[in-house]
């Protein structure tokens, strides 16, 4: 157990072998953090301090790029949202979940997804030898620097300026993939 103190979005587990998920802890605007779980082309970001979440399908884009916001009943992935908790899985065996109530979100993996990921909650192998390993294989026993090792995105204190989008029929896309929080292409 250490503490986070980095105010960048940080890699918390990827699976590096088949793509199957990515969680990544968003840094937001006012001290907040967010909770990004991809997985089987959907996305859901997680607000634990407003309770909410947000949900893509990214399957659904190529048919309209209008709709974004789709159900996830056609979906290979679950959602369940409760009163005080969410919880997401897929038919692969991740799962991740937030207590709203308690601030707490756990990240689960099934068997099969044993020694394929990496991240700052560790390797998922077992072997307490290679928990700190670093994106480039090293190892390090320096919580910052292996924090920083994970960082998804260039940040600073001061916030940037963004260009909006031009006014098309794919401005919802570019949206979704160039201003929101949790994109990796911001």
């Amino acid at each position: 157990m250490y503490d986070l103190a980095s105010k960048c979005s940080v890699l918390l587990a990827k699976d590096f072998v088949h793509s199957a998920f990515t969680v990544i802890l968003n840094e937001e605007t006012r001290n907040s953090r967010s909770l990004y779980v991809e997985m089987n082309q959907t996305v859901i970001t997680i607000y634990p301090r407003l309770k909410i979440s947000k949900m893509y399908n990214f399957s659904f884009t190529e048919e309209n790029c209008q709709v974004l916001d789709q159900s996830l009943e056609n979906s290979t992935m679950n959602s369940r949202q409760g009163t005080n908790k969410i919880a997401v899985s897929d038919q692969k065996g991740v799962s991740v979940s937030c207590d709203f109530q308690y601030d707490l979100c756990t990240v689960t993996l099934a068997g099969w997804h044993h020694g394929v990921s990496a991240g700052l909650l560790g390797t998922n192998d077992n072997e307490a030898g290679n928990e700190w390993m670093m994106p480039n294989g090293s190892f390090t026993d320096n919580v910052q620097e292996f924090t920083q090792s994970w960082q998804v995105n260039k940040c600073s204190l001061v916030q940037k300026k963004e260009k909006p989008c031009p006014i098309t029929a794919k401005q919802n896309i570019c949206k979704v993939f160039f201003e929101e929080p949790h994109s990796l292409l911001r």
